[in-house]
């Protein structure tokens, strides 16, 4: 079934049969580890009625990496908050399994779907924030499925009341769902599972949860996004959760609504007793249960210096960072929507960084023209007003799938079709867009890179293609360079830098790669450190070859907007910075602040380090 440790196992037995019998041995022979040495892990038993399926749970706890068991999770949403703990256990539902009958039911059904609906548009027409619209759109599309209507009436033609039609079709879904490899797409079993409850609870006449009138830090077992947004982002001070990633949509909400939040800390958090105090970090993942005062006053002097300190950054973010001892880098902006151009240059980005042309493509229901793709290029050009144009080529695979461009099934996706290895397959597909590209330069500053190269072979394989378009569309102001995410291309980098003309660093696969770990994963995750000094060695390597040769170097990954990292990566003599735009003030307010001799003397010393936290220790 591909489990891994950290995953809960449910087996269910129907009552009154053979199997009851043999589901403690299921059990226990799980819990022996199949026949591998396996460290013990503790049975939960859930008591049902006798109507019910007989179920037994099994909970393999996630592995505790630190000193303070429990007391960290994965960072989602920045920012400070303390309060009085909300503990949200999730809701119990009690419906009758048959029905009266298929017209009854179906009526039922629909008045659930209809309410659901209806409380779905008003969020929509009352939420400012395009994420959380956006997300709501899908949930609406989601019960408007055909499909899912004819699945769940099937049920009901069986003899199946709504509720129970309606709740084992949405956990077969969503349990498929969340096998899926691809991992964007594996956590979206949560919205599934998010909108199934929401219809559950109308049919079973089940009231929402009544929030506290005074701020608290809510506490779930997982935050869905209607969770979220019909909270009152007044009182909600944070958000702690046992499940979760940080590309969840429960964290992009929080974010989206700027309320701090820490996700994936383990299901010891819904143990936290009702109205105690809980202190959490949401840029660190740390939490602290009935915290010193001390600790209290701390947090909140430092809420208040991050405020300040913002406020002052985004009244100098145009102008250029320059370290006391002018030394100057170049910061730009990473987007994925055309249209966020205009408040990346308000933001102080003197470039775009990295245009992820994949998320325009997704933007469209089928493939872009090169009409259309030329028009979308345009706009960010012409928002740039002659500032530098930094573009991925289309990059899908892994954990990017196009629906209009199907890709067949692969054990491991990242390590499959996906970037430069999917477009040498499919010319066409790159020789347009590289047309829509050089048409919508007129000359303009354009930069053009290609992703995951992990070959010499394939770098120059997409630059003849380059080459054989440049023929018929001239763009005399262009650069061609490459993504540095392969830990092959960094250590080829002596070789690549005699004939890109730059590499841009993307520590977020590159740390992925390097480590083995998926950066993704609910447990490994906070693990992927881009601070650790094997990524740091690759980055001080083609930085220097680069620089051999007369070439630059950016950084596009998170790790850009790391204040940890910030005095590394420049001290390595990277000479750009590209980030989120909401970014790019405080880290060129540090960046002022920095002596660049002091940085080369830190970056040395981290390269001798042993680990992530001891380069975060040095630069603290």
């Amino acid at each position: 079934m591909g489990c891994r440790r950290g995953q809960t196992l449910t087996f269910i037995a129907q009552p009154d049969t053979d199997a009851v019998a043999g589901l403690e041995q299921i059990i226990d022979a799980v819990q022996q580890g199949l026949g591998e040495e396996v460290e013990a892990v503790d049975l939960v038993s859930h008591q049902h009625s006798s109507s019910d399926p007989v179920v037994n749970t099994l909970e393999l706890m996630p592995f505790e990496s630190h000193g303070d068991t429990g007391s960290c999770g994965i960072a989602a949403s920045t920012g400070l908050a303390f309060g009085p703990a909300h503990v949200v256990k999730p809701r119990e539902f009690s419906y009758e399994r048959r029905g009266q009958s298929f017209k009854a039911e179906n009526e039922k059904l629909e008045i659930a779907l209809h309410q659901v609906k209806n409380s779905l548009r008003q969020f929509i027409a009352h939420t400012e924030s395009t994420a959380i619209k956006q997300i709501f759109m899908a949930h609406l599309e989601m019960l408007d499925d055909p499909d899912l209507l004819q699945s769940v009436q099937r049920g009901l033609k069986q003899g199946l009341s709504a509720a129970a039609a309606w709740h084992d079709h949405i956990e077969v879904a969503a349990t498929a769902q969340a096998a899926l490899s691809d991992r964007l797409l594996a956590e979206r079993a949560a919205d599934l599972r998010d909108i199934g409850e929401r219809v559950l609870a109308a049919l079973c006449g089940v009231a929402d949860v009544t929030e506290p009138e005074q701020p608290y830090i809510l506490i779930m077992h997982d935050v869905g996004p209607s969770d979220v947004a019909r909270l009152n982002k007044d009182r909600v001070a944070g958000i702690l959760t046992a499940v979760g990633g940080a590309s969840a949509h429960s964290a992009i909400v929080a974010r989206a609504l700027a309320i701090p939040a820490v996700v994936g800390a383990g299901v010891a958090v819904l143990n936290i007793e009702n109205h105690a105090t809980v202190l959490i970090n949401g840029d660190t993942g740390e939490y602290v249960v009935s915290p010193e005062q001390n600790q209290i006053d701390h947090a909140i002097a430092e809420r208040q210096r991050q405020r300040e300190l913002r406020e002052q950054a985004e009244q100098h973010c145009l102008e250029p960072a320059i370290t006391l001892d002018q030394h100057q880098v170049e910061i730009a902006a990473n987007i994925g929507k055309v249209g966020a151009t205009i408040q990346a240059v308000a933001d102080g980005a003197e470039a775009i960084g990295l245009l992820r042309t994949e998320l325009v493509f997704m933007s469209h229901s089928s493939a872009p023209d090169e009409a259309t793709q030329e028009a979308d290029y345009r706009v960010v050009l012409d928002a740039l007003a002659g500032r530098p144009l930094v573009v991925r080529t289309l990059d899908v695979g892994g954990d990017k799938p196009l629906p209009y461009l199907p890709i067949e099934k692969e054990e491991n996706p990242f390590l499959g079709l996906r970037g430069i290895r999917l477009t040498l397959r499919k010319p066409e597909l790159l020789r347009q867009q590289l047309v829509a590209l050089l048409k919508a330069a007129d000359n303009r500053p354009l930069r053009i890179m290609f992703p995951m190269i992990g070959r010499v072979e394939e770098w120059r394989a997409a630059k003849a293609i380059l080459d054989e378009v440049r023929i018929q569309h001239p763009c005399e102001n262009l650069q061609v360079g490459i993504m540095i995410e392969v830990p092959a291309a960094a250590l080829l980098a002596p070789i690549l830098a005699q004939e890109v003309d730059f590499f841009s660093i993307g520590t977020n696969d590159l740390t992925q790669y390097t480590l083995a770990i998926d950066r993704g994963h609910p447990l490994l995750s906070a693990e992927a450190d881009g601070l650790h000094p094997s990524i740091l060695l690759l980055i001080d390597q083609t930085v220097r070859a680069a620089h051999q040769h007369g070439k630059w170097v950016g950084i596009c990954g998170e790790l850009a907007a790391d204040p940890k990292a910030v005095p590394v990566l420049i001290g390595l003599g990277v000479d750009e910075l590209s980030m989120s735009s909401t970014s790019i003030p405080l880290v060129k307010a540090q960046i002022r602040g920095l002596n660049y001799i002091n940085c080369k003397q830190v970056a040395q010393q981290a390269l001798s380090c042993d680990s992530a936290s001891a380069v975060r220790a040095l630069v603290e």
